[in-house]
């Protein structure tokens, strides 16, 4: 694998996706928007690279978008948000100077044919799915434009392989496969809790032992994060509970802010 990867974003699926390519590949690029955001990202991949036991300095972060120049796939890894990620990578685009570089975004959600005429590349680019924590988990969904050639779909499919990940191609379709089934059920879990009386903790214990599932429903919402997670309901139009909307707006979001519907103070 000879891509000079780079992401541009400084969150959780950017910073574990720069350590698993720096890792897996030799080097990275993370390109992040701030010193703040960069400092936060170097502190987060280290301690992803130090799991991985590989070596940190194979990552760059830095805020200079000028380091975007020579690189081949580039990852758009910021808040899902139509007009922040099309100007965005209509900015990536004027930084390459490599006339094949492929250009990608996380989006699960967003049209991926607006955002590939967006990127100004519709030929040489996808949507990569990636799942949180990166490190562990093995997915990425695909999604192409129309307008999408074979070698961008070649490069993209021997990009995950590289990353020791599975690509599974998906329709354009907002939610893909794994969202669109993945959070009616989580809603629904909170629905259950609350129509029967339930602690967050009885029901993430029923699906655990009763179900299999590594994780319970109630601390799955909590770790995505109850904004992210109503933003991606909201998108696939599934019914939010009323309870989410008031913890978000008492600015309980889940597990990075210490409370959702579980307590982690």
């Amino acid at each position: 694998m000879n891509e000079r990867v780079a992401i541009v974003g400084s969150g959780a699926i950017a910073c574990g996706l720069a350590s698993v390519a720096a890792t897996k590949l030799g080097e990275a690029v993370l390109v992040a928007r701030s010193e703040d955001s960069a400092d936060r990202a170097r502190a987060q991949i280290a301690k992803t690279i130090e799991r991985l036991e590989g070596d940190v300095d194979a990552v760059t972060v830095t805020t200079d978008h000028d380091a975007l120049g020579d690189r081949t796939y580039v990852v758009e890894a910021i808040v899902e948000d139509l007009e922040h990620k099309s100007d965005l990578l209509a900015k990536i685009n004027a930084q390459l100077k490599e006339p094949s570089a492929v250009l990608a975004s996380t989006t699960s959600s967003l049209s991926v044919e607006h955002l590939a005429q967006a990127s100004g590349r519709p030929a040489k680019f996808a949507a990569l799915h990636v799942f949180n924590p990166v490190a562990k988990m093995e997915l990425i969904e695909l999604a192409y434009p129309t307008t999408v050639n074979g070698d961008t779909k070649q490069r993209t499919e021997a990009l995950c392989e590289a990353l020791g990940k599975t690509g599974v191609e998906v329709a354009d379709e907002s939610g893909f496969v794994v969202n669109r089934l993945l959070f009616p059920y989580l809603f629904d879990a909170v629905r259950v809790m609350e129509e029967q009386g339930l602690t967050p903790a009885a029901v993430d214990t029923c699906m655990k032992l009763g179900a299999g599932h590594p994780m319970g429903p109630i601390a799955l919402l909590d770790f995505v994060g109850l904004d992210v997670s109503v933003a991606i309901g909201e998108s696939i139009g599934t019914e939010i509970p009323q309870s989410a909307r008031d913890l978000i707006a008492q600015g309980h979001l889940g597990k990075k802010t210490g409370r959702g519907y579980h307590d982690y103070s």
